[in-house]
């Protein structure tokens, strides 16, 4: 019997999420397994290994990818490893998205509940 969780993420570029992953500190290894409980595995595109030889890893699913861990023993706390996750993300794709369509961004300022707010403009 599996102890692997999947969770399912609204994240479609595999690129970037190795970016972020790698910017949150981690070591990311490609298209590896996923180590879990009583050495069981399962394989995904990008893991992060850890210690206690409880991995994290995310593979794609369709359009998105999915978080896929043995969260018994992994000791983290999930959410708030993939809150971290998913904003620096979403921050990458905005700031690429801006840049795409001609805008710059003015301002970026990283509020005291860890909201980041951007401004941006373009000139006519």
């Amino acid at each position: 019997m599996s102890h692997f969780t999947t969770i399912k993420v609204q994240i479609k570029n595999g690129e970037v999420l190795q970016e972020v992953l790698q910017e949150l500190g981690y070591r990311v290894e490609e298209n590896a397994e996923v180590r879990g409980y009583k050495g069981m595995t399962t394989q995904a595109d990008y893991v992060i290994r850890q210690s206690n030889r409880y991995d994290l890893g995310f593979r794609r699913n369709g359009d998105n990818y999915e978080l896929i861990a043995d969260f018994w023993g992994s000791q983290i706390n999930q959410q708030e490893f993939l809150n971290r996750v998913n904003q620096k993300y979403a921050h990458k794709t905005l700031l690429a998205t801006v840049q795409e369509q001609g805008f710059q961004v003015e301002e970026q300022e990283t509020l005291e509940d860890g909201t980041v707010r951007v401004l941006v403009g373009r000139w006519v």
